[in-house]
């Protein structure tokens, strides 16, 4: 089955279209952020706190995103969700300077609750619509959406955030929101509705205990979070800021370097989802970790960079897809809601912790080459940690 087979669907396709839209936007004002703050003086702690407000609010959240999405109607769950981020991005424009930063952290931690209760909401939504081979398509199909906005909006964000400021981008993004609600008005979803009975404290108590029973599920869980190694927002902010603005302005090198990054996550799948599997997963593993090393090696000179992080991003997706895959298979339909929201929750600490660590450490004295050595290494053990639970919990060998 073909990504084109499965955009067939008509509501897969209308999502997609509708996630196009909005993660385009959402990447697009990232470079605003970021430069904005550069621009106003941050230092490291502060670049690293901005980048973590955008992750923190799957952490702190979890519980009551999952109870929400399996109660609310997705559709009506969904504008309301793209109404709020239209707001909080709107407010960025009356931020403009450090002594207000707290206000536009307040502002990020909003937006990206919305954006965070969104992706779970649908990636539980997706197992109810399809399943097998167009599930698995479905999941890399949004994984490769995401990263192609990552790419163009990296890119397109930090040209436009140069030549026209940063109020004018935040602007085109909430308009770009607003695109995504009008689509929205057209989806028909048909599904069987699963009615709770339970109190929400019931609700929650009975998914935790759920998860805390599925041993395989967890595992799986604490896999899936080592794609947060690769949240780099903060290092390449720091990169952008120490290393290369004699040569490039801030905003275009941030733009550039997650978009050639983005382009890499964008290519991968095309070559190697294919092959990917549970007999083998632990070599992309171990291939992700060398591809971080090249990049550490590589990241003093720019051009040279570009191409590291081309190479980093060529594994990712696929390591993020197939992971999320192997959950989606493992959980009960009633529960898939609060799962997929403690999944995100335990994934975006695995951010947060990468965010924290690399602000931290450059702050302490630890060079940036040491600390991108550092996060490539951690994959070196998830390699080890795989094998360990491939030989105790699946049958292949």
């Amino acid at each position: 089955m073909t990504y084109l087979d499965t955009l067939k669907h008509p509501v897969i396709r209308r999502l997609s279209l509708i996630q196009f839209i909005s993660y385009f936007g959402t990447w697009f004002s990232q470079v605003a952020i970021f430069s904005m703050i550069v621009s106003f003086g941050a230092d490291e702690i502060t670049i690293a706190l901005t980048a973590t407000m955008a992750m923190l609010p799957a952490v702190v959240l979890a519980p009551i995103i999952g109870l929400v999405i399996d109660r609310i109607d997705f559709k009506k769950l969904m504008g309301i969700l793209l109404v709020i981020e239209i707001s909080m991005t709107l407010g960025f424009i009356f931020i403009n300077s450090l002594e207000y930063v707290w206000v536009l952290m307040i502002l990020i931690f909003i937006r990206s609750s919305s954006a965070s209760m969104l992706f779970s909401a649908e990636m539980a939504l997706f197992p109810k619509l399809v399943s097998g081979a167009m599930l698995k398509n479905t999941n890399e199909i949004h994984s490769v959406i995401w990263s192609v906005c990552y790419a163009l909006g990296m890119a397109v964000g930090g040209v436009v955030t140069y030549y026209i400021g940063f109020d004018l981008a935040f602007s085109i993004d909430a308009m770009l929101y607003t695109i995504a609600v009008l689509l929205l008005i057209g989806l028909h979803i048909s599904i069987e509705t699963i009615t709770h009975t339970e109190s929400n404290f019931e609700m929650l108590k009975s998914g935790f205990a759920y998860i805390i029973s599925q041993k395989k599920i967890l595992h799986l869980i604490l896999l899936h979070a080592s794609i947060g190694l690769t949240s780099f927002d903060a290092l390449i902010t720091l990169l952008a800021d120490f290393q290369y603005k004699e040569l490039i302005a801030v905003p275009l090198a941030i733009g550039w370097m997650n978009a050639t990054r983005a382009l890499g996550l964008m290519i991968g799948p095309f070559f190697i989802s294919n092959i990917v599997s549970k007999h083998n997963l632990h070599y992309f593993f171990i291939l992700q970790g060398f591809a971080i090393i090249l990049w550490s090696f590589l990241e003093y000179h720019f051009y040279f960079a570009l191409v590291g992080l081309f190479i980093t991003g060529f594994f990712i997706t696929t390591l993020w897809s197939y992971t999320y895959l192997l959950i989606q298979e493992e959980t009960e339909s009633k529960f898939m809601g609060r799962v997929i929201s403690y999944n995100d929750m335990i994934f975006m600490l695995s951010n947060v912790a990468t965010a924290l660590f690399i602000g931290y450490a450059s702050k302490w004295g630890m060079s940036l080459q040491g600390i991108t050595l550092t996060l490539g290494s951690g994959f070196f053990v998830y390699a080890a940690y795989y094998l360990w639970f491939k030989k105790s919990y699946l049958d292949v060998h």
